[in-house]
């Protein structure tokens, strides 16, 4: 098991190299969608024009040796864009026939560039294949080729003309990662290697194979129970009304957390652990990944909306309440 460990990392650390020769800083960005990728989920990216998210996506399909689609989102865009379509052929013998023609969704990553820019009924085509990894088209069930992958992105500041993704497809989203501006650092970084006509070239470092065995290893880390019950509390602490739910929640909360919340920190703190070189999860592993699990699965009611509270501000003051046993929490009491 140590040499498996061992090697999981070894193959993490290239991917972040290989990512590296692109991308400048965005260190959480990037361990952040290759956690939700080793875990098998998807990821949401949220910032302003121009901080590389496009790039980040592209780059990794580039360290990848999976196949890569690209969709940018737009008002007119149809279901049948994304998911295909039947079409009319003509066989060599002169008669038509219905012929099934895939679309870009039938890859191993999909990237759905500015997926807020889509109608309500063109979002929904993602959901089938977020969550059951098939496509239903013409009256048959397509199974998507594993692994899969949605890598979306998203601009917070331009509304006009957008549709805000409904709550059921935001929780289908295992990470929401916000991606912030660089460092005067980092930015002069960027600059020396977009002006200067050098270009560096990302090898593949990962095979197909190696990722499902990556993602296997995953599942067989064992997680304790006490553990298991912090994040179950953690959960339940968001939801307002609730015997757990702590002050802030009840002050600026409408809804909480879905299971699906619980699960996702679970798995993403077994990947943070293997990263680290462990073959067990802590309390420290659910804290690291809270916020990126739980910041687009709490709704907020008016109220904090009109005091501009975020979701990161409530679960920062839950980690802060929550006690991560409950022996401390009796002693507390």
């Amino acid at each position: 098991m140590e040499e498996k460990v061992s090697k999981f990392r070894e193959r993490v650390s290239r991917l972040k190299a290989e990512i590296g020769k692109v991308i400048v800083g965005q260190s959480e960005i990037v361990e952040g969608t290759l956690t939700s990728i080793l875990a098998g989920g998807h990821v949401l990216l949220e910032g302003v024009p121009g901080l590389g998210k496009t790039l980040l996506v592209r780059t990794l399909s580039e360290a990848l040796d999976l196949s890569f689609n690209r969709v940018q989102f737009t008002p007119d865009l149809m279901p049948a864009d994304i998911l295909g379509t039947n079409l009319v052929v003509e066989n060599p013998d002169g008669r038509r026939e219905f012929q099934f023609q895939r679309g870009p969704i039938f890859a191993h990553i999909v990237l759905a560039d500015e997926i807020n820019r889509a109608t309500p009924k063109t979002q929904s085509a993602m959901l089938e294949a977020m969550q059951e990894k098939s496509v239903t088209a013409g009256g048959e069930v397509r199974p998507l080729v594993p692994p899969f992958f949605v890598l979306a992105t998203q601009n917070p500041i331009d509304q006009e003309g957008t549709y805000p993704l409904p709550e059921a497809q935001l929780d289908r989203f295992f990470f929401k990662l916000l991606v912030t501006y660089p460092t005067a650092a980092e930015l002069t970084a960027v600059i020396d290697r977009t002006t200067e006509g050098r270009q560096e070239k990302v090898e593949k470092v990962l095979e197909r194979e190696a990722l499902l065995e990556m993602q296997g290893l995953v599942r067989e880390v064992p997680v304790p129970s006490h553990v298991k019950d912090y994040a179950v509390r953690l959960v339940l602490a968001t939801h307002a009304g609730a015997e757990s739910a702590v002050d802030v929640t009840n002050q600026y909360l409408r809804f909480g957390s879905s299971p699906r919340g619980a699960q996702t920190m679970i798995l993403a703190a077994k990947v943070r652990a293997l990263i680290e070189g462990r073959f067990n999860v802590s309390f420290d592993d659910v804290k690291a990944v809270a916020m990126a699990a739980l910041r687009h699965r709490l709704i907020l009611n008016f109220e904090a909306q009109a005091e501009a509270i975020t979701t990161d501000h409530i679960i920062a003051k839950i980690l802060e309440e929550v006690p991560v046993s409950k022996v401390s929490a009796a002693a507390a009491s």
